[in-house]
């Protein structure tokens, strides 16, 4: 199945609060992961993949940051990026990278992103557009979704998995009957009943998507609350319209807050792991993190875990140092960080570029005031 009538539309203007100091000085989508890559890097190399061939980018927050990424590391790499309204400008020599770029008008959720962007995401050519988040981790070919998409005529086909129950309220709780046709989808359920959640990408026939944001925009910015999981999919699903649910069987992970970013990486670690390190993404460096046994850890091609040094089940990335005499255990420790000799790291995150001078236990550093 051939996705060249696909388009893709990226979504990745969210602030990150919940991230932490890992936002304080980058936007979510460009958080390292993995010893390899940002988090964008996934959903871009899953639409490369797939064969899709123009992805849009969908972008409010550190947007020049953005912009600059992807022009460096995916555009013309197997994929078009389409910038919007920026698109013309960051062609040419009107803005060259680090340079200001207009802003865009204001943004209540996700479904305002797409209707700002309607030019763009519904100009001729593409028979669905696939919804993409720039914060999610996973290996995916779309290839056999659009596949089943088609085939069942699905005016929507929206990724499903179940996941641990402790932390189904963080996303889109999914209701199926026994064709796997959406019967109920609620968002962040204070109590949830199910296990089985929205994984937040979903394909779109074209002109259904198109249609239904003209008519939640028709109710006025008080009508609806401007959200992709809170009003397209519910009303869809009320109108009757064909919402078809695609399980994931795969590794899929949302990094939403500093917990999940830290548990993820440490499955990571699982050998075999989720995910294979030749199948990251490598944008942080040419080559891929190397599982280390006698550590157990990920190490970034880049660093020397000196004699000294004891390293136990974390991740280094490309361009941190760990001094002979430091202990960092089932911790993560990001681009630029130094862990000073006689320190101790346990369960914790080195930002990108800290000085890691005391010992350090747990998460509490990084999460939100």
């Amino acid at each position: 199945m051939t996705s060249a009538d696909v388009r893709a539309a990226l979504l990745a203007g969210g602030l990150g609060e919940r991230m932490g100091r890992l936002t304080d000085d980058t936007c979510k989508p460009l958080v390292p992961y993995a010893a390899s890559c940002r988090l964008l890097d996934f959903s871009m190399a899953n639409a490369v993949r797939s064969g899709i061939p123009e992805v849009v980018l969908l972008s409010m927050h550190r947007e020049r940051d953005l912009v600059d990424y992807l022009t460096a590391h995916w555009d013309g790499a197997g994929i078009r990026v389409n910038f919007g309204p920026h698109d013309g400008l960051v062609r040419s020599a009107g803005a060259p990278p680090g340079a200001p770029l207009p802003p865009r008008p204001p943004e209540s959720g996700t479904a305002d992103a797409l209707l700002n962007n309607a030019e763009y995401l519904f100009a001729p050519g593409a028979r669905d557009v696939l919804v993409q988040h720039a914060d999610h981790v996973y290996t995916f070919d779309y290839g056999p979704m659009v596949e089943a998409h088609r085939r069942a005529g699905a005016d929507v086909t929206i990724g499903v998995q179940r996941i641990e129950r402790r932390f189904v309220h963080l996303f889109g709780m999914v209701e199926v009957d026994a064709d796997l046709k959406v019967r109920r989808l609620v968002e962040k359920p204070a109590d949830p009943t199910s296990d089985l959640v929205f994984t937040a990408f979903c394909l779109f026939r074209t002109e259904v998507l198109e249609e239904v944001l003209t008519e939640l925009a028709a109710l006025g910015e008080d009508g609806w609350r401007h959200d992709i999981s809170r009003d397209v999919l519910p009303r869809m699903i009320a109108e009757g319209r064909h919402v078809l649910a695609y399980p994931i069987s795969g590794y899929w992970a949302d990094i939403g807050t500093v917990e999940r970013y830290h548990l993820e990486q440490m499955k990571l670690l699982d050998r075999p792991g989720p995910m294979p390190a030749g199948h990251l993404p490598r944008t942080l460096t040419g080559a891929p993190p190397t599982y280390v046994p006698r550590l157990g850890s990920l190490v970034g091609g880049d660093v020397d875990v000196p004699d000294g040094a004891t390293v136990r089940s974390s991740l280094l990335f490309p361009g941190c140092v760990v001094e002979p005499g430091a202990e960092v255990e089932r911790s993560v420790v990001l681009p630029g960080a130094r862990v000073r000799s006689g320190v101790s790291l346990r369960e914790a995150v080195a930002a990108a570029g800290e000085d890691v001078t005391s010992p350090r236990t747990g998460l509490a550093d990084l999460e939100p005031a």
